[in-house]
């Protein structure tokens, strides 16, 4: 018969890969701290990036939206006020479907051009007019 080990490698072998999600988009979710009358996401700068928009848009945008002030500092944008994780992921999603998903395709691959005022789908070449923050 087959010893533990020999069963337990056959197993693992037997483990399809886990490939990334090809297809899909998923919009990052903001990891949020209170602390006293502050409010911290501390992977604002990651946010960002897997949007590929600069973090003072991103800023720009979220410091209206949430009508307070605040700055990014290490990585993290810290905002007077206390806001919950859910208010301040619905507020990244209403940013990703005005100013990362292209209109035409649906797609995220797009960039801001011609000083925020139009955006550009590198997937389907299509050019939308966007709002200025």
């Amino acid at each position: 018969m087959f010893e533990y080990e020999k069963l337990l490698e056959r197993g693992i072998k037997k483990i399809p890969e886990k490939k990334e999600s090809e297809g899909r988009f998923e919009i990052p979710k903001a990891n949020v701290l209170i602390s006293g009358a502050r409010t911290i996401i501390t992977n604002f700068s990651d946010i960002a990036k897997i949007l590929r928009r600069e973090e003072k848009h991103l800023l720009k945008f979220l410091l209206r939206e949430l009508a307070t002030s605040g700055n990014v500092e290490d990585k993290k944008l810290i905002v007077i006020g206390r806001f919950s994780e859910n208010l301040v992921n619905k507020k990244i999603e209403i940013y990703v479907k005005n100013y990362v998903i292209c209109p035409a395709c649906g797609k995220p691959d797009t960039k801001i051009i011609e000083e925020g005022k139009i955006l550009k789908c590198e997937a389907c070449g299509a050019r939308t007019p966007i709002k200025p923050i």
